[in-house]
């Protein structure tokens, strides 16, 4: 495993490739996954796992101390026809059957929350709306799961909203039939001082699609945790990310991606920019090709924009190969400073400084917005961008 680094403006930092003998499949660094609290000892901050992340901004949530209240956060849906919506108790059977909690935090949402989600898509069926979830935060402490599954053959989009403030650990799985097509958009929009930590599992059928967005703006702290698994050949997914840190705010990513049968794809695609005194985004990019995974071709990469002095970013981009049997593997980290040569290009031809600034970082991330697919969506997120940079000027 490579040592996580922490890069100066303008350097470039790229993982390691290793091959590994034995595989206990977590974050390959970390205890064993479990359902129990008990199986995960309280991070010191000094674990792998939890160095990057400030413990003493999770408000709780890492140690037990931290009680769910009333007034946590209300969750509202708004689903199309034939879309079932339950709410269901901690005995369903479908609960954690895309995954296993990874660490503490997501292990006590697991054995905290009351009631859970359930969002099913039936079989065949074709939505031509997205499934819209609002998770509103009230001001309290709150854990909570959300079970998103299609079945065999469906297709659907859905949109998760973040916003509000809240103490937040909530873990959430997408179940994708075989030759399912699911696309989710996950927007955390937090006011300033809210904290949220949570763990996506997604567990691919045969020849399955899964296309992730993660979008991060705000928040005091998000650390999410976005895993992969496959339940049969064919399947292919799509992560990409785009993150914008602002003074103060911690943002953190972990990917883990695992190759765990043959012939699937993956490709994982995360954009941030930092700007302020103290922004730190963290990302981490894991991916493991296990031994039957025979047939695998997966790609990662990592890029950051550093808009001001003051800012810091992590970026660690892990690759694991136990067969030699694979179409390809790859991975790129870069991050670098605002290009004044850009702006200079753009000035030059009259075009005011502050326009010519928000052109070059829409053109950083607009690759990744584009491909949501969701207009609304896309203006809003082109929107906030906009908004950052005006309130750093």
């Amino acid at each position: 495993m490579a040592e996580a680094q922490s890069i100066p403006v303008g350097s470039t930092t790229a993982g390691a490739v290793a091959v590994a003998a034995e595989s206990t499949v977590a974050t390959r660094m970390s205890a064993p996954p479990s359902f129990d609290v008990a199986d995960f000892p309280v991070p010191h901050g000094r674990e792998e796992e939890w160095r990057f992340t400030p413990l003493e901004r999770l408000r709780g949530l890492h140690d037990g101390t931290a009680v769910a209240t009333g007034d946590g956060v209300k969750v509202a849906i708004g689903t199309s026809e034939g879309v079932t919506v339950e709410t269901v108790g901690r005995d369903d059977a479908r609960l954690g059957k895309a995954g296993t909690p990874v660490d503490r935090v997501a292990a006590q949402a697991y054995s905290s929350f009351e009631k859970a989600s359930v969002v099913t898509v039936p079989k065949e069926t074709v939505l031509t709306e997205p499934i819209r979830i609002v998770v509103h935060g009230e001001g309290g402490v709150a854990y909570g799961h959300q079970v998103i599954e299609l079945g065999a053959f469906a297709e659907a989009v859905v949109v998760i909203d973040h916003t509000g403030d809240a103490v937040l650990a909530a873990n959430v799985e997408y179940v994708i039939g075989d030759g399912a097509k699911l696309t989710v958009v996950s927007v955390q929009d937090w006011d300033d001082k809210a904290v949220h930590v949570g763990q996506h599992n997604a567990l691919i059928g045969r020849d399955a699609t899964f296309k992730s967005f993660v979008v991060t703006f705000g928040g005091d702290l998000v650390r999410l945790h976005p895993r992969v698994a496959y339940a049969g050949p064919g399947g292919e997914a799509e992560l990409f990310g785009l993150y914008f840190t602002d003074a103060g705010q911690h943002q953190e990513h972990r990917l883990l991606v695992d190759h765990n049968v043959p012939h699937c794809k993956s490709n994982a695609i995360y954009k941030g920019a930092l700007q302020g005194e103290g922004a730190h985004a963290v990302w981490i990019g894991d991916v493991l090709i296990e031994a039957t995974a025979e047939g695998t071709d997966t790609y990662e990469m990592n890029r950051n924009l550093v808009l001001t002095d003051g800012a810091r970013v992590d970026s660690v981009p892990n690759l694991e190969i136990e067969t030699g049997e694979i179409v390809g593997a790859g991975h790129a980290s870069a991050t670098g400073r605002f290009d004044d040569e850009q702006l200079f290009y753009l000035m030059a031809r009259g075009i005011p400084a502050d326009d010519a600034r928000r052109l070059v970082v829409r053109g950083f991330f607009a690759e990744l917005v584009q491909q949501i697919g969701v207009a609304d969506i896309q203006e809003r997120l082109l929107e906030k961008i906009d908004a950052e940079l005006e309130a750093s000027v």
